[in-house]
């Protein structure tokens, strides 16, 4: 598939992710629309998509990338884990609308500050990768490895950021549905980011190796 197709899937993913927020916040009433935990989840939501759009033109021409069926792949885990977090399961798995916290004022705020702060670290971690980010697996031209900002203590930073949000909205939302779509957002995250690995690798070789070994996955290492 062609640089220009995949540029093209891309921007209308990201088109989408922000779209389908501001639908639901158009569901909102006037008098709905406060200060609120609720609010908070779906404005960082919001922030990330209308920032990952924006961030999205501009970046470098590939000269590797995966195939469609993987990209195809990841999208579905993506769509299946945010379609969890965020609307009610149907009657027939009405056990995953069962509430695993207890109903508590203090823990939707906790939950939705997560979120932002996972958005935000998430941000932080796109801007400092700048031109080499992609939404698909690919090696760009002129590629670099990026070691820093977050990219000194983890080799995916932004997954991290974002798993990050997606919990706290899990704890926010407080069903089982939303963990189950924490577990599902990870593992499409795992298999996309070891993906990603194997490209690096073949593509820097021993200094990549040194990264691994002095970074964490998801979670940061410090030598």
């Amino acid at each position: 598939m062609s640089y220009v197709v995949y540029e093209v899937i891309l921007h209308l993913q990201v088109a989408l992710n922000l779209f389908w927020f501001m639908w639901r916040f158009s569901l909102e009433t006037p008098s709905s629309l406060h200060w609120s935990a609720p609010n908070l989840v779906d404005g960082a939501w919001l922030l990330f998509s209308v920032f990952w759009l924006i961030a999205a033109i501009g970046s470098k021409r590939a000269s590797r990338t995966e195939g469609a069926p993987e990209r195809l792949v990841h999208i579905l885990f993506m769509a299946a884990g945010f379609v969890l977090l965020f609307d009610s399961a149907p009657s027939y798995l009405n056990w995953l609308n069962r509430t695993f916290v207890p109903e508590r004022r203090w823990l939707g705020w906790l939950g939705a500050w997560l979120t932002l702060a996972g958005v935000l670290f998430a941000i932080w971690a796109r801007m400092n990768i700048g031109r080499e980010w992609s939404g698909e697996v690919q090696i760009k031209e002129g590629h670099q490895l990026i070691r820093s900002g977050p990219y000194a203590h983890i080799r995916h930073p932004i997954y991290t950021g974002l798993l990050i949000a997606a919990s706290g909205t899990a704890v926010a939302v407080g069903e089982y549905r939303a963990l189950l779509g924490v577990m599902v957002i990870c593992i499409g995250f795992a298999r996309k980011a070891k993906k990603e690995e194997s490209f690096l690798a073949a593509q820097f070789g021993p200094a990549f190796d040194k990264h691994r070994r002095q970074t964490g996955f998801f979670l940061p290492r410090f030598s």
